[in-house]
């Protein structure tokens, strides 16, 4: 029993240490961005620390763009990708063909060939029917490279639901839309959800596919950031990177704080 309880014990402060090495790259950006220097330092001492770059990135004109400009594309990625990915998914589910498997390969070929090359061929794409650096061609780019992500999570969840239930619905009279809308779509909401946050997320991160098919009608935050390390290493980069780590603690916890306080799940 000792022994158990030492290796327990160790298995614990391995998965601590572990978990430090892997969160100290993220961690790192704090100082860094809190540090009163024009330059990427590690501040000396605390009255080298200051919000000298926090107050650039909320206040300059080129980082509000940029967060405006990916929120714009993000949420119109997620949108389109939802409802490419809800169709596809119940189309697939409700026909169970074998052409659906070369459909369902050809949706997913974002996802197995190199961001580089998709990059590339749509650069030359869009170039040649007009779309290069346009609202458009911008998010109809990150929704090719999104919506396999929404399809893969909605048929996910319709693999758990039960078939019967469609028939039902269409037995007693209900029109295929309308099962769709009052059957089908309410108990797969999880999973329609869940393809959305991370068609939003895939779309927010981008920074590939943005470089090749925009330049500066549409200047995302990734866009924004790569050029601040890339030119002159602003550490507002740092500063910046900090609010969104802090940004996604605070929804982390807000979800979680949500979940414990529901009414049904407290009843179950």
């Amino acid at each position: 029993m000792f022994l158990k309880g030492r290796a327990r014990l160790a298995l614990v402060a391995l998965g601590w240490l572990m978990g430090a090495f892997l969160l100290a790259p993220t961690l790192i950006v704090f100082p860094i961005g809190l540090n009163d220097s024009r330059f990427v330092v590690m501040p000396d001492s605390l009255s080298a620390l200051s919000l000298r770059h926090v107050t650039n990135v909320l206040t300059e004109p080129t980082w509000l763009t940029g967060v405006r400009d990916s929120l714009i594309v993000a949420v119109s990625t997620a949108i389109l990708s939802t409802v490419i990915g809800v169709a596809f998914s119940i189309g697939v589910w409700r026909v169970k063909a074998r052409w659906t498997m070369a459909l369902t390969a050809i949706l997913v070929a974002p996802m197995i060939v190199p961001p580089i090359i998709s990059a590339v061929a749509l650069y030359h794409m869009w170039t040649a029917i007009g779309l290069y650096d346009t609202w458009i061609g911008v998010i109809l780019a990150h929704t090719i490279v999104a919506a396999p992500y929404s399809a893969l999570t909605v048929s996910a969840s319709l693999a758990l639901l039960d078939p019967r239930l469609e028939q039902a619905s269409r037995s007693l009279g209900a029109s295929r839309l309308r099962t769709v809308a009052d059957v089908i779509l309410p108990n797969i909401k999880g999973g329609v959800a869940a393809g959305a946050l991370f068609a939003f997320i895939m779309s927010w991160d981008e920074l590939v596919l943005t470089l090749f098919v925009a330049n500066r009608v549409v200047y995302t935050l990734p866009r924004k950031m790569w050029d601040g390390i890339r030119e002159n290493v602003d550490p507002s980069v740092a500063a910046i990177s900090a609010l969104l780590v802090l940004l996604t603690i605070s929804v982390l916890a807000i979800t979680h704080f949500l979940k414990s306080t529901d009414p049904v799940r407290q009843s179950h």
